[in-house]
C-alpha cells in the first residue's frame, strides 16, 4: 500500500460532505500502520485535518489531544490526524513532540499526499495558496454516517474541550428522541422535542417549545 488507494466514483468533485451523508471510505499508511476507514465500523470517528506538520497551532492541537486520548477511548472513538504531509513528515513531527516535550501521538495521522481524502472531504481551503488543508472535523458515527462538521482557519486552534463535549453530546443524541440544549455537558439535562399538535401543546404546558426531560411538565 503506498499512501491513498480508495477511489470515489460517486462523489461529484465539487460536493459538499454534508451531516447525514455517509462518510467516504479510504485506504491508507499511517504512523501507527496501514489503515482502511471502513474497518472502524461500530466505532465513532473524529477524523481531523491539521494544516501542515511542524507548525505552532497543530503542535498545540496535538499535544492536547494526546493528553485526552484516553478519554476519547473511553467513550469508543478513535481520534484520526490527517494532513498532506507525507508519512516521513508525520513520524518525524511525533518523534519531534515526544523528543521536546515528553508526550507520546498515539492516535493514527493519516499520510494524504495525492491530497484525494482532503479532496473528498473538503478539507482544502478553496482560496488558499497552498495544499494545506483546513482545520476541519468530521465527527463520523458506528455506522459510517457524518454526524458534525466543524471547520476552523488555519490561524486558530480548535477546543479539544469542545471537541469532547460535542461527541458527548452527539452520542446522547443517537436515538433521535432527545436534543442537547446550548452548552450541553454530559450530566445536565437534554431536551424534548417541541410538540407538535394541540393536545401535546396542551398537555405540556406553557413552555411547550423547551421542555426538559424529566421536569414535571414535560
Amino acid at each position: 500500500m503506498t499512501g491513498f488507494d480508495a477511489q470515489f466514483p460517486d462523489l461529484d468533485s465539487h460536493y459538499v460532505l454534508k451531516i447525514g451523508d455517509e462518510a467516504p471510505d479510504f485506504s491508507a499508511r499511517t504512523t501507527r500502520g496501514p489503515l482502511t476507514l471502513s474497518d472502524l465500523r461500530g466505532k465513532w470517528v473524529m477524523l481531523f485535518a491539521h494544516p501542515a506538520d511542524f507548525t505552532p497551532v497543530c503542535t498545540s492541537e496535538f499535544l492536547s489531544l494526546s493528553r485526552v486520548a484516553d478519554q476519547f477511548e473511553m467513550m469508543n472513538c478513535v481520534l484520526l490526524g490527517l494532513s498532506v504531509d507525507s508519512l516521513p513528515a508525520h513520524i518525524a513531527w511525533v518523534e519531534a513532540i515526544y523528543r521536546e516535550f515528553g508526550i507520546r501521538v498515539t492516535f493514527p495521522i493519516v499520510e494524504d499526499a495525492s491530497m484525494a481524502i482532503a479532496r473528498a472531504y473538503g478539507m482544502l481551503d478553496p482560496l488558499a495558496e497552498n495544499t494545506a488543508t483546513v482545520r476541519a472535523v468530521h465527527v463520523i458515527d458506528p455506522a459510517g454516517v457524518i454526524r458534525a462538521v466543524v471547520s476552523y482557519p488555519s490561524s486558530v486552534g480548535r477546543s479539544v474541550a469542545e471537541l469532547l463535549r460535542l461527541l458527548a453530546a452527539l452520542q446522547a443524541v443517537a436515538e433521535g428522541n432527545m436534543l442537547a440544549p446550548e452548552g450541553w455537558a454530559p450530566g445536565e439535562g437534554l431536551l424534548l422535542p417541541a410538540a407538535e399538535t394541540e393536545s401535546e401543546v396542551v398537555a405540556s404546558g406553557p413552555a411547550w417549545f423547551h421542555r426538559v426531560a424529566g421536569d414535571a411538565a414535560s
